[in-house]
């Protein structure tokens, strides 16, 4: 067997402050939780089922939106934000429903610290030993390997969108890193309290299964079971060890079989799917993985070929089948969705990315510091610049874009939005200067700016450009204008409108939306909203007693509009 790659020293295995990554995933967490609004398509269309749930909670087992299926299917997340909407009536409806996934991903993070915290611990993973010692301890190195791939994740471009959503992904992400930690805790030496992996297993098991994934929960749980059989883990005569996976092969079969029972029916579009296996699908896919998933996906690479000769290690085999899992995702969905398909396996990606850092050399590790220095750098600055010409006009050229793109908008200054803003960039300047100061080794130094670059950005794009963005990428305009026309205590019917779409009416313009079927349908609704590109489906004489009242654009007047028609007297 080829020696370990890994070259670390007692003093470049210290821990990152623990008060530092709780500030640091405060930071990543709330920001997008606190004050936005459901945005359009998915994270708007799953809110919209939520709140039907919630209002109608005769159809627990359908989630749906008026009658039709939610576009994305799950189980567990629907009912996660209804429950939630009645428990907290009090609060609104949106944000009430975004508790249970902002509690999530918060999950997520601590689940992947502690994935990494036990595989880092194996044997197979332990770095080079010194003949005259000084290398790092076992236990110092496995905490700041967990640092690294905590950083590792925070630093992912594609995290930061969809794990703030209201979406099944959003709870698939967290299943799917909760079922690494489990496994990686079953492969851990005996006497690391197994009964809590198994029930971390099948808490992951049952989470993925019902909340769109199954064939994802049996898939991970298959790969968890080779990797223990592989690595020897099943090659014990500890009973407890062996009952234990086990009993977590029974869950992910349990979980499956649930799911199934539910109503769960594989959804494979044959014609999409040998489409994707064309080059330009391909060459999709490559782009996703450059930046959806840097800078993990290329450390994860790297890690792949120093470690190449040991990948039957459970340290690299569990986490590489993990994103394995993901890619068959992309593969399995016909192209469709692939960056959803692939968040569930950015876990994993950081734990790879991390194994990285012990094989990379100082040249390496600076070049990754300047593009973060740069990148991040040049988009807070971006950010800045552009809230300065929302809110001065100066300088003209952004202040006149934000104008031609988003008409209508009205930004109002919010010492909410600004304080917190203004110190994560002195924060960020802090971080800047202490990581071009002298300063000792760290394994976890090459990823920190990565890390708070990517949460300074975010968290300036969910303050300083939250009006703008809650007003350009949601339905708020255009189902206000909806509701400013519409007779009061008169319903709504609505025709060729996507779940988003409807949702926004109902939230936005408070308004009580029914679906046109026939002619003569809710004879009490007095607007009637129609898509129009699904106008030419109307059947004929569908339009009788009923005017065109106007055409209402969501923002600019050249993109798309709504018809909105008045019943005639």
């Amino acid at each position: 067997m080829s020696t370990t790659p890994a070259i670390v020293t007692q003093l470049a295995a210290r821990r990152l402050p623990r008060w530092v990554l709780l500030l640091l995933g405060l930071a990543y967490v709330l920001p997008g939780l606190l004050g936005r609004q459901p945005w359009r398509h998915a994270d708007l269309a799953s809110f919209g089922a939520m709140l039907d749930l919630a209002r109608q909670p005769g159809h627990w087992l359908h989630p749906q939106v008026l009658g039709q299926a939610a576009e994305l299917p799950g189980w567990l997340p629907y009912w996660l934000g209804a429950g939630f909407i009645q428990v907290l009536p009090w609060l609104p409806a949106d944000l009430a429903a975004r508790l249970p996934f902002g509690l999530m991903l918060g999950l997520t993070l601590v689940c992947t610290w502690y994935a990494m915290f036990h595989l880092a611990r194996l044997p197979g993973a332990q770095p080079v030993s010194f003949a005259f010692g000084g290398e790092a301890q076992p236990l110092d190195y496995a905490r700041a390997m967990a640092d690294a791939a905590l950083l590792a994740l925070v630093a992912s471009l594609g995290l930061a969108l969809l794990s703030h959503e209201t979406t099944p992904s959003a709870a698939q992400l967290c299943f799917s890193a909760l079922l690494l930690y489990a496994a990686a805790r079953l492969v851990s030496p005996p006497g690391q309290h197994p009964a809590l992996g198994v029930a971390a297993w099948w808490l992951g098991a049952f989470g993925l299964a019902t909340s769109g994934a199954p064939g994802l929960a049996l898939t991970l749980g298959l790969g968890g079971l080779l990797g223990a059989a592989r690595s020897g883990a099943l090659e014990t005569e500890d009973r407890t060890r062996l009952w234990s996976w086990a009993a977590s092969g029974l869950g992910s079969l349990l979980a499956t079989a649930t799911a199934v029972r539910l109503g769960w029916t594989p959804d494979l579009n044959t014609t999409a799917w040998l489409g994707w296996l064309d080059y330009p699908a391909w060459r999709s896919a490559g782009r996703l993985m450059v930046w959806f998933t840097w800078p993990a996906g290329l450390l994860a690479l790297w890690t792949l070929w120093r470690w190449r000769g040991r990948w039957h290690n459970a340290h690299l085999w569990l986490p590489l089948w993990w994103v394995l899992a993901g890619l068959a995702g992309i593969a399995w969905l016909g192209g469709q969705n692939e960056d959803r398909a692939l968040l569930p396996a950015l876990p994993a990606l950081a734990c790879l990315a991390a194994l990285a850092l012990p094989t990379l050399t100082r040249t390496v590790t600076a070049l990754i510091d300047w593009f973060a220095l740069l990148f991040f750098s040049g988009g807070a600055l971006i950010v800045w610049t552009v809230y300065v010409a929302m809110m001065t006009g100066t300088p003209a050229k952004p202040a006149a874009n934000v104008s031609k793109l988003v008409p209508g908008f009205e930004p109002v200054f919010s010492w909410g939005l600004f304080l917190p803003a203004l110190f994560a960039t002195v924060a960020w300047l802090g971080v800047l200067a202490w990581r071009i100061g002298r300063h000792r080794p760290a394994l976890w130094k090459s990823l920190v700016l990565s890390a708070s670059g990517g949460t300074l950005c975010w968290l300036l794009l969910m303050t300083l450009w939250l009006p703008l963005l809650n007003f350009g990428m949601g339905q708020a305009p255009i189902s206000r204008r909806i509701a400013e026309v519409t007779p009061p205590g008169s319903c709504v019917l609505v025709y060729g409108l996507n779940h988003a779409q409807i949702s926004g009416l109902q939230h936005h313009g408070a308004l009580e939306v029914r679906r046109w079927r026939r002619a003569t349908d809710q004879p009490a609704c007095q607007r009637w909203v129609v898509n129009p590109a699904a106008y030419h489906t109307l059947p004929p004489g569908a339009l009788e007693g009923w005017s065109l009242m106007t055409r209402l654009p969501r923002l600019r007047g050249d993109r798309a509009h709504l018809m909105v028609f008045e019943r005639r007297p």
